[in-house]
């Protein structure tokens, strides 16, 4: 911990009396970080080049990783007993709580099946989100937005709760971790946050309206053995001038890692295409430039 600026003390034997405790200052996530990310490093991880949050651990035999979020931690490896091992070392030096085989976290619901399937979903958060939105006993809809949808900033029936509205749709956007079919849509809704129209509060409502009637649809994680050639592939489009305001367009992509999904996004265009090749275009070149050449260093390095 660092002194504050303007009140340094070279005497080393004085101490700083906090008036709250040091988990809930700005510095608290990042200091525990850099004191985990030490005594990894120590037992001989290596921080990923691609991702600061995953620690590896490789040996001639065995291979180790630990994957950290603020105080989540999933740890996983090819050893079972070096597991057991890591989790001890930890315990030794940290106050953990060790909750087993992976079930649950950060509000993704994971379902181990009996044909080695993976199933995860997010249906507590997405029940939960909608007891915040006043709508956990509403009509289902079966999409999520409508075809002719055409969204914009200029209007004069402005939503009378602009901060409501970013908290559900802020809410809704960490939906998308586990659902696809809502990415465009939420991407679409989080375009307004400036300028909000009971028009967009409409959208949102019926964004939620089809969560609800879709609470336990999630993704099946196959392992990748059972796949004879593990590929990366990736399918984009776009949705050209579907912006009325600025006539920019939206991209859309999805990679598979065999035959899982593996990422997805949804991206306004940062420049107007003159035509629906030029928008799927961009959208490809950011689909194969960035996303896949993370995704295979990645791999590499794993």
């Amino acid at each position: 911990m660092n002194q504050p600026s303007g009140f340094q003390n070279k005497d080393k034997t004085l101490v700083c009396k906090l008036h709250k405790a040091i988990y809930g200052l700005k510095q608290a996530p990042r200091q525990w970080f850099e004191r985990l990310k030490g005594f990894l490093v120590k037992l001989g991880f290596q921080v990923s080049k691609y991702d600061n949050s995953l620690f590896i651990h490789t040996s001639t035999t065995y291979k180790l990783y630990v994957l950290v979020y603020v105080d989540d931690i999933i740890v996983t490896g090819s050893s079972c007993l070096h597991i057991q091992n890591l989790i001890k070392e930890l315990s030794s030096t940290f106050a953990l709580k060790q909750l087993g085989p992976l079930d649950y976290f950060l509000g993704i619901q994971v379902k181990h099946q009996k044909n080695g399937y993976l199933f995860l979903s997010q249906a507590k958060y997405i029940s939960d989100l909608l007891e915040r939105a006043n709508l956990s006993t509403s009509k289902p809809f079966p999409t999520p937005m409508a075809n002719n949808c055409k969204l914009t900033k200029h209007g004069t029936d402005f939503f009378e709760d602009p901060t409501f509205y970013r908290s559900i749709v802020g809410a809704l956007q960490y939906a998308t971790i586990t659902r696809p079919d809502i990415t465009y849509c939420v991407n679409k809704v989080f375009q307004f946050l400036d300028k909000l129209c009971n028009s967009h509060w409409r959208a949102v409502k019926r964004i939620l309206r089809y969560l609800q009637g879709t609470q336990t649809t999630g993704l099946t994680i196959k392992p990748a053995c059972l796949s004879p050639n593990l590929s990366i592939t990736a399918f984009c489009d776009a949705d050209w001038a579907s912006d009325i305001d600025d006539r920019k367009s939206t991209s859309g992509a999805c990679l598979y890692l065999g035959p899982n999904v593996v990422t997805w996004w949804s991206k306004k265009q940062r420049t107007i295409s003159r035509s629906s090749a030029e928008a799927e275009y961009r959208s490809l070149a950011l689909a194969s430039s960035q996303e896949i050449m993370w995704l295979e260093s990645l791999l590499k390095e794993l």
